[in-house]
């Protein structure tokens, strides 16, 4: 046991940066689970009166649900980050099995390095929870109008509770590694980090089952949010799971349509690297679509929370509705839907650009290899591009499909209210969202192009 932890300990230093992907995800994970729960300590800090900690306390329940639903869509995007780790670093497993380990042992180190990797990204994102804690008190203090002092909370509870999220987390995704390792024969490991994925959906008739599947879930959810909005909020968990699993239907189906199409366009489809690029993009839908479709959930569930969270907070900020006491009693929905949208967006495209990032690895071979058959870098750097573009542009289109119906929602509440500036409002947050995705993708399209092309 204690060579095989020896061995886990110098495979974590040697491949850091494999592990870099998996680490910061594993950290925002816990930065995002963390800042959750240790919400309300930010508002016990200020001097709320009686009416608002009512408020606070009467929406622990939904408080809770969002938090649950955090940890599943994180398990999802986890499990995508241990997928590509484990596609990168499977030859080298292949390698233990060939010099006489035997399954158990393969594993035992998989699970050492995982448990590593995870206890110091779990300690990295409850200590950056706690340095952001200010800037979270801030908008806490912007939400209830209150004034605002610079303070670093720590919740033990909160970190208690982080803990053990992510201790069933680091448990299943270690459970699932072991048990891909173990079941593959060596030839598929030695031949895995090469190996095409395909997006296939299969005939016509799975692919109209899908479709139909994907129009139901899809139907169900949008209009459970348009006429049956009290039924949304109290499902909103498996709400939450059909739309993801829906939207990732939806992307395989249309990307794999859109390469049959393009394929049929022979002329264009062999001009430049476009056949490169639309394979790249059909094997990075096939590895991660069900990633793609919790970012793209994420985003539509960020905007919608942060527009009512302004429409709640600033938008009922008129002396009539201050005369009547609404603007006090909303604030605290105010703070839900601005501290857990911005939170959501901010980790769904950090989470996005990790995710480029790690597929820019799996590339690299593949533009070295357009480099020796003499491919101009120029024309190989328009198609990561292309690429970066494409993957971040699809999740916001999707996003703002998904919002037709879920600011429906919340404008039906707003006006039902008296709030003030609606259009305002929702105009400046997606706005701000699609600069915020325009930043990260730029940023992250420079350092993709950088890897990729590093051995061209």
């Amino acid at each position: 046991m204690g060579l095989y932890l020896k061995l886990a300990f110098g495979n974590v230093r040697r491949s850091a940066r494999d592990y870099s992907v998996y680490f910061a995800t594993l950290g925002f994970a816990a930065c995002l689970l963390y800042s959750f729960v240790a919400s309300s300590d930010y508002l016990n800090r200020l001097d709320l009166s009686p009416d608002q900690m009512g408020v606070v306390a009467s929406s622990g329940d939904i408080l809770q649900a969002f938090s649950i639903f955090t940890v599943l869509v994180f398990l999802f995007l986890v499990r995508y980050a241990n997928r590509f780790l484990l596609r990168r670093r499977s030859r080298e497993f292949a390698l233990y099995k060939l010099v006489g380990m035997d399954r158990g042992a393969v594993s035992c180190i998989l699970v050492m390095e995982t448990a590593c990797v995870g206890v110091l990204a779990l300690a990295l994102g409850v200590l950056l929870g706690v340095a952001l804690s200010p800037a979270f008190g801030a908008i806490t203090a912007f939400v209830f109008d209150v004034p605002w002092r610079p303070m670093v909370v720590f919740s033990s509870q909160s970190a208690v509770w982080t803990s053990g999220c992510f201790a069933a987390v680091f448990a299943l995704n270690a459970y699932d590694g072991a048990r891909i390792i173990g079941r593959r024969p060596l030839i598929e490991l030695i031949a895995a980090e090469r190996a095409p994925e395909v997006a296939s959906t299969g005939g016509r008739l799975a692919r109209g089952v899908q479709v139909a599947v994907a129009a139901a879930l899809l139907a169900v959810v949008w209009g459970a949010c348009v006429f049956q909005p009290v039924y949304f909020i109290a499902f909103i968990i498996p709400m939450g799971f059909a739309a993801c699993f829906a939207t990732a239907l939806v992307a395989r189906i249309v990307v794999t349509g859109w390469a049959a199409r393009a394929r049929r366009r022979t002329e264009r489809y062999w001009w430049g690297l476009r056949a490169f690029t639309v394979r790249q993009v059909e094997a990075r839908v096939a590895s991660s679509s069900m990633a793609l479709a919790c970012v793209c959930v994420l985003i539509a569930v960020s905007v919608c929370m942060m527009v009512a969270g302004f429409a709640f907070s600033v938008g009922m900020r008129t002396p009539e509705l201050v005369s009547q006491g609404l603007a006090t009693s909303m604030a605290p929905i105010g703070f839900i839907g601005i501290f857990y949208g911005s939170v959501f967006l901010l980790s769904a495209v950090a989470v996005l650009s990790l995710q480029q990032l790690s597929g820019a690895a799996d590339a690299r071979h593949a533009y070295a290899s357009l480099a020796k058959l003499g491919c101009e870098r120029a024309d190989m750097a328009l198609s990561v591009r292309k690429q970066v573009l494409l993957c971040f542009a699809a999740p916001f289109a999707g996003a703002m499909v998904h919002d037709v119906f879920g600011l429906f929602l919340v404008a039906f509440l707003a006006f039902a209210l008296g709030t003030s500036g609606f259009f305002a409002i929702t105009g400046g947050v997606l706005l701000f969202t699609a600069a915020l995705l325009a930043v990260y993708g730029v940023l992250t399209s420079l350092a993709v192009e950088r890897l990729c092309l590093a051995d061209a």
